[in-house]
């Protein structure tokens, strides 16, 4: 997760805390909304604690890119 938190303070320019109250407010978006063990992959994939307790990582980077794809750099970046 701390690379999430990385991207979006270099994009946005807000500080650490906001970031972390944001990223915690989608987190728990998410898991009232997708099925349970998808809720649990992905955060997981962000290195949350709050997940089955396996971390994650590095992970973060990889969904981060993954997404991109997926909306073909409509999230930004220099492609």
């Amino acid at each position: 997760m701390d690379e999430l938190i990385k991207q979006l303070q270099e994009k946005t320019g807000l500080g650490v805390d906001q970031i972390k109250s944001v990223v915690s407010g989608v987190m728990d978006f998410l898991g009232d909304k997708l099925p349970g063990p998808i809720a649990d992959q992905v955060k997981k994939l962000l290195g949350d604690e709050g997940g089955d307790g396996d971390g994650g990582g590095d992970e973060g980077g990889g969904l981060l890119d993954q997404a991109k794809d997926m909306l073909g750099g409509f999230m930004g970046g220099d492609g």
